[in-house]
C-alpha cells in the first residue's frame, strides 16, 4: 500500500492458488514495510477474498443480471480491444456489489476493464474507495491482470492499494506468457501469484 507522494507502507508477495468454483488458498512469500499494515490490511484482504469465494456471497456477487442493472453507454477502444462500455448498477445495497463501469470486448464479450465503487459503505474507517481492475486473456482465459484501489481513510488520509496478478500455471499447464509483466521477472510458484503494493 502507497500514498498519493509514491511512498510505500507496506508490500507483500503472496501465492494463491484458486481452484474452482469455490476455493482460494494463500501462501506468503515475502514481506517488506510496516507489519502492522501487512496484519490488518493485506492479511485482512486475504481473508475476505477466502471467505468470499466459500461463502454465500462468492454466489451472490457475479455479474448478472440477477444482482445488477445494465446499461450500454458508448463503445471504446482499450489497448487492442474495442469494447462496449456499460453501466452497471447494482439492484441491493451490498458491500460485495458494486457500482460503475464495465469495459466488454465487442468480439468476445469478455470482462476488458471494470471500474467503480462498493455498492455499500466498507466501515466507518474507509469513507470512500474507487477500484479499476484490468484483464487479460492468458491462452483460452480472460483473467485478471491489476486492481489499483484509491482509498479515503479517516485519520490517514488517501491511500492507493495496488495488486499485480501474475499468472504462471491454468488448470495445470504452466503459461509462458505472464500478465503484467516479462516471465523472467515472475515469482516462481505453482498458481496465481498477487504482489499487493500498499500503503495505511
Amino acid at each position: 500500500m502507497k500514498d498519493f507522494n509514491g511512498k510505500v507502507h507496506a508490500k507483500e508477495t503472496v501465492q494463491m492458488e484458486y481452484i474452482a468454483p469455490d476455493k482460494k488458498t494463500f501462501v506468503t512469500i515475502r514481506g517488506e514495510g510496516s507489519a502492522v499494515v501487512r496484519n490488518l490490511v493485506l492479511k485482512r484482504l486475504m481473508e475476505s477474498e477466502m471467505s468470499t469465494a466459500t461463502g454465500k456471497e462468492h454466489h451472490d456477487s457475479s455479474i448478472t443480471p440477477a444482482n445488477y442493472t445494465f446499461r450500454v453507454l458508448n463503445e471504446d477502444d482499450l489497448d487492442n480491444h474495442h469494447c462496449f462500455v456499460v453501466e452497471a448498477t447494482p439492484k441491493r445495497n451490498d458491500k460485495y456489489l458494486f457500482e460503475g463501469k464495465i469495459w466488454i470486448d465487442s468480439n468476445e464479450f469478455a470482462v476488458v476493464k471494470i471500474a467503480g465503487h462498493p455498492a455499500k459503505k466498507l466501515s466507518f474507517w474507509i469513507t470512500r474507495a474507487d477500484f479499476v481492475r484490468q484483464y487479460e486473456k492468458i491462452g483460452d482465459f480472460w483473467l485478471p491482470a491489476r486492481d489499483e484501489t484509491f482509498v479515503e481513510v479517516r485519520l490517514y488520509g488517501k491511500k492507493i492499494l495496488s495488486i499485480e496478478h501474475h499468472i504462471n500455471r491454468v488448470n495445470g499447464e504452466t503459461i509462458t506468457e505472464f500478465v503484467g509483466q516479462d516471465p523472467q521477472a515472475a515469482e516462481s510458484a505453482t498458481a496465481i501469484s498477487l504482489n499487493p503494493v500498499a500503503a495505511l
